[in-house]
């Protein structure tokens, strides 16, 4: 018998031809599905690119960038999906604590939050009975609220949480006085604080002067024991001992992506009365449009498909909403480069975005990846925008902004024959 491996010419050209008649047939005659061995007209074994990725829940096929850990759905049960979660991470008896207290700018956690959560992670990684806790202030995001789609994909095992209308707002006094119990009741290893002016700053400058501790501020990176700060107008590198108050900047490691964590939540410690003499008046009305796109909580985004600028403009301010765009409009000057939305322009995190004749190029859609809800105006009903949105309207967007424009003056007009306010978002 000789040892040369030949092939069927005919059967490999089935396996290939995903259109042949044959084609199913000859996968399941071949015992391995998508996994069947093909080979090329050489007689090497080629790779299946067929066989790359999985079909997600709504039928269409994607390329598996998880590893593995994605929901998939086997061939032949199309909106069966069978969810493959990440591993669980328990730490049933702590021996010590890393305290992270995030900004959680409109209840949700920001990028930057999350990179500080990933470096407490890698603190911890050193001692497998050290446990990350999250101590928050004020009301959650109903997204933040369920566990699985937030502080437990971002690395938390336990959480302190302070809510109450008491929480809300400008209140950093009894701030203060919580962080203060919380460190005399657990006595962490470190505290870390995203270095932003929301309040991450102030908190960690107040929590470290009433410790008695030299905080490292505007930190970028911690390295056996060693923590690097920026200094001299960010120009310097300033390296020294890791201190027990650290304020990160942005980036500082890469978010948890790995694992999943329990997020059990504590019992809150006694808090003494505390003398608030700072009180918040609440916010102040401002220009949406002064608002930093990073911070924006509303977004009303333009693409190529915005052919009326003026009705565009108008739309935004009956909304209430900042502008926005695509690389599209900013490279043709219809917007200013600061207003560009995407991986090559501003990362957004607004709890409503809604684009208006936005195809939805690869990096735009990173771009809009942590805002909360998506609405899509388009014409195309299968751009990858109307995909990514939760809440699509197929249409003339001229038409269909001038429509909103309608609405919402109607709405408002009661309100303000009564002497009321009403806010759309």
């Amino acid at each position: 018998m000789s040892s040369i491996i030949r092939k069927d010419p005919r059967k490999n050209w089935i396996l290939r031809n995903r259109l042949h008649p044959l084609h199913q047939q000859m996968l399941v005659a071949e015992g391995a599905g998508n996994n069947a061995v093909v080979r090329g007209p050489s007689g090497l074994i080629r790779k299946n690119p067929h066989n790359i990725g999985f079909i997600g829940p709504n039928g269409i096929k994607r390329i598996d960038r998880l590893g593995g850990s994605g929901t998939v759905v086997a061939a032949g049960q199309r909106g069966e999906a069978v969810d493959t979660r990440l591993p669980l991470v328990q730490i049933s008896n702590p021996e010590s604590w890393i305290v992270v207290v995030p900004d959680l700018a409109g209840g949700r956690l920001t990028s930057h939050d999350r990179d500080v959560l990933g470096q407490a992670r890698q603190l911890a990684a050193a001692n497998p009975a050290c446990a990350v806790v999250a101590l928050v202030f004020g009301d959650l995001s109903e997204n933040l609220a369920d566990d699985s789609n937030g502080l437990a994909l971002a690395g938390v095992d336990r959480l302190l949480h302070f809510s109450g209308d008491d929480w809300n707002g400008y209140c950093p006094e009894q701030e203060l006085a919580a962080m203060l119990a919380v460190h005399r009741q657990l006595l962490p290893q470190h505290w870390l604080f995203p270095d932003t002016h929301l309040s991450g700053n102030d908190r960690a400058l107040r929590l470290a002067t009433r410790l008695e501790e030299r905080p490292a501020m505007h930190a970028w990176q911690i390295r056996d024991g060693r923590v690097t700060c920026r200094a001299g107008s960010e120009r310097n590198d300033v390296t020294r001992s890791l201190p027990k108050v650290v304020a990160l900047l942005a980036e500082c490691a890469m978010p948890v992506d790995d694992s999943r964590h329990e997020v059990l939540p504590m019992a809150l410690p006694e808090l003494p009365g505390v003398l608030a003499r700072i009180q918040d008046a609440g916010a102040v009305a401002v220009d949406p449009n002064q608002i930093a796109m990073a911070e924006a909580g509303f977004i009303l985004s333009a693409g190529n498909g915005i052919h009326d600028w003026e009705q565009f403009h108008e739309a935004a301010r009956v909304l209430g909403a900042t502008e926005g765009a695509s690389r599209v409009a900013v490279d043709d000057g219809f917007m200013p480069r600061f207003r560009q939305v995407g991986a090559t322009g501003t990362w957004v995190t607004a709890r409503v975005y809604v684009a208006v004749g936005i195809s939805g190029a690869v990096q735009h859609l990173q771009g809009i990846g942590a805002c909360e809800k998506v609405i899509a105006i388009n014409t195309d009903a299968g751009c990858d925008m109307v995909k990514r949105a939760d809440l699509s309207v197929i249409g003339d967007s001229q038409e269909i902004l001038a429509a909103l424009i309608e609405q919402v003056k109607a709405l408002r007009q009661p309100a303000a024959s009564e002497g009321g306010r009403h806010h759309v978002a």
